[in-house]
């Protein structure tokens, strides 16, 4: 698992603090939002009923009045006694109005209408940002029968809402306190759950890279027994398996390669011997009579074919055991593939475009002629001639391309073109080959290596048709190339 300086912007550590801050955030906005209405409700309602309480207490003193109609002196005298520190009164008699206090009219169409029809009304309004609240009810008189008789005297009373607004205030900076305090506390545990979470992955995310590395013997620590040390357990018993497998494997893998290796130099010394004979057959078949003259040329074709076989797998040996070696010199390219195709009589079967002048390469030229000696005959085998060879020189590298004039190589082929023992057409069972000139030619080429870079050589089809051949070669191989497989 990445951290987060590697620029994974959603990995598990973040969704982690993601889920629990918005949990955390969620939980406190809707506590808190709850709890904040549900206060600010009781806060306003038990002002809007104490104020209520003390009006009607205030108005069953002023009880029975003198006279009606009211005068505004009267008008004056009750709003005067109404009005206290906590808010002044208004008194209405039909067109006559008094007024506690020296303020604005604040009285609403709405909550006069309300009072009128006998109903003990009240409202909130806001005076420049200041809340009120506005309590109006209507005095009524006593009749001789028992009943009551409205005066059609409104007593309206004013009384400011800053102190409850102050408390309300309180409570949202409460709220808003305690939904940082929350989100501070879901990180932290988001965190401390990541770290619980995120070390065991990472360490298991390690010990897979390691294990995918070649180091079999990566273990994981198991811890408690929840799902990450199941996962832990199945990871070592996993670990354990493929240790065991790819161990037989190796051991089943070195063993094949020390009987092709033992069984090639076993096969030497009588190769030795029936080659000596051959010489005498070869010299002798022209005298033979008929069926013994052809099998006398057959015995010495398949002697020198099982000589080369045999040759070509003790080379493959060395490279599976990592024991090849470059034997490096300074060499002219040029004259060394000129060399290569004079010794085998291909000088006029094959065209040849060289760079003037000396090309000269600190390289192995026993391996370089094995390699061009494959390419080459590998297209006089399969492709068609002419053949063209080309020799490019750059300052650190060499290329040389090798192309014929036949079908080329068809798609499903190259894949397969420098495989051990593989030949295109399956439907044969004997061909002049053994199928390991190519993979010994890429080897060969892999073993020149300089500043960290391998030779290579790759195959592929000209545009105009015909396979072709790319060998790369650094000017100056490294002497220890045969030394890192």
């Amino acid at each position: 698992m990445r951290r987060w300086s590697d620029g994974r912007a959603f990995g598990l550590r973040v969704r982690l603090l993601l889920a629990f801050a918005l949990l955390g955030v969620t939980t406190t906005a809707v506590v808190a939002s709850g709890s904040y209405f549900q206060a600010r409700t009781v806060i306003l309602q038990q002002a809007q009923d104490a104020a209520v309480m003390s009006l009607t207490d205030q108005l069953a003193q002023v009880y029975p009045l003198r006279q009606l109609p009211p005068t505004q002196g009267d008008l004056e005298t009750l709003a005067q006694h109404l009005s206290d520190r906590e808010g002044y009164a208004v008194v209405v008699y039909r067109d006559m109005r008094a007024q506690g206090a020296d303020a604005p009219d604040l009285l609403t169409p709405q909550l006069r209408q309300a009072v009128r029809d006998g109903v003990v009304a009240w409202q909130r309004v806001s005076v420049e940002g200041e809340p009120v609240l506005l309590i109006g009810t209507q005095l009524e008189l006593d009749r001789p029968d028992g009943g009551s008789l409205s005066s059609g005297l409104e007593v309206y009373w004013v009384r400011s809402l800053a102190p409850e607004q102050e408390s309300i205030d309180r409570l949202a900076t409460l709220a808003w306190l305690t939904g940082g305090l929350s989100l501070v506390l879901a990180v932290l545990l988001a965190l401390l759950a990541a770290r619980g979470v995120l070390r065991p992955v990472r360490e298991l995310g390690q010990a897979a890279r390691s294990l995918g590395e070649g180091q079999l013997t990566t273990r994981l620590s198991v811890r408690g027994v929840d799902e990450l040390a199941d996962v832990a357990r199945t990871f070592n018993d996993t670990a354990a398996i493929l240790e065991r497998q790819v161990g037989e494997l190796r051991r089943m893998e070195a063993d094949a390669r020390r009987f092709v290796a033992d069984v090639s130099h076993e096969l030497r010394t009588p190769l030795a011997a029936m080659t000596a004979v051959t010489d005498v057959l070869d010299e002798e078949a022209d005298r033979l009579p008929g069926d013994a003259g052809r099998a006398a040329r057959l015995v010495s074709q398949e002697t020198q074919s099982l000589t080369q076989l045999v040759n070509d797998l003790i080379e493959v040996s060395r490279f599976d055991s990592g024991t090849a070696r470059l034997a490096l010199d300074d060499v002219d390219v040029a004259a060394a593939v000129t060399a290569t195709l004079r010794l085998r009589g291909w000088t006029d079967r094959v065209r040849v475009d060289l760079p003037p002048g000396v090309v000269v390469a600190r390289l192995d030229p026993r391996r370089l002629d094995v390699i061009v000696a494959n390419l080459v005959g590998n297209s006089f085998r399969h492709g068609a001639e002419p053949v063209f060879l080309r020799l490019r020189a750059e300052p650190d590298w060499l290329t040389i391309q090798v192309r014929d004039e036949g079908p080329g190589l068809e798609p499903e082929v190259l894949p397969h073109v420098f495989d051990r023992f593989y030949k295109a057409d399956t439907a044969r069972t004997r061909s002049e080959g053994s199928g390991l000139g190519l993979a010994i030619a890429w080897e060969n080429a892999r073993l020149h290596r300089a500043a960290g870079q391998r030779g290579s050589l790759a195959a592929g089809n000209a545009p105009d048709g015909g396979a072709v051949f790319t060998l790369r070669l650094p000017r100056v191989a490294a002497d220890d190339a045969g030394a890192a497989r």
